[in-house]
């Protein structure tokens, strides 16, 4: 039996993935970890509420065996740079990094297709440190996804990714 995190719950993939967990015998409780309430009641749900200044003080007593990240901003013109790479970079090597020091022998990272720290494009370049800073952290199994466009109904609107 184990116990996991996940961070990005309340998004596309993590949506999904939250759903998968709950309904897994194998799991006995998921721990969430969003800004706002999400509207799910189940027995194994855990629901942490905070941001990137409360989050390192709200999972540092948190015990799971596995830490699932699927993080990502939506690039767009009210976010600055920084809390672009806060998002996608900080908050999850900061997640892990406690959830290792707190016995997690799993992380479970969702990237981008290209990612590449030496790229000079923002998004796969943060992509590319988040991947190198994660497996420095020298997990005992670490599994990363380079999914390309993620399509499906969400509730936020994308219209590029609608584009062909």
């Amino acid at each position: 039996m184990k116990k996991a995190i996940i961070f990005g719950a309340s998004g596309f993939v993590g949506s999904h993935l939250l759903d998968e967990l709950l309904n897994n015998p194998i799991y006995t409780e998921i721990t969430i970890v969003v800004r706002k309430p999400v509207n799910i009641n189940h027995p194994k749900l855990k629901t942490l509420i905070g941001d990137f200044t409360s989050m390192p003080k709200l999972i540092e007593d948190v015990i799971v065996d596995e830490i699932f990240i699927a993080l990502g901003a939506i690039q767009n013109s009210k976010q600055s740079s920084n809390e672009f790479y806060q998002i996608d970079h900080d908050y999850p090597v900061i997640a892990a990094k406690t959830a290792k020091q707190n016995g997690a022998k799993s992380v479970f990272l969702v990237t981008a297709a290209g990612a590449n720290a030496n790229s000079k494009f923002k998004y796969v370049k943060t992509k590319g440190e988040i991947e190198r800073d994660i497996i420095a952290l020298d997990f005992q199994f670490t599994h990363i996804f380079r999914p390309t466009m993620i399509v499906g109904n969400r509730q936020d609107k994308r219209p590029l990714e609608k584009l062909e």
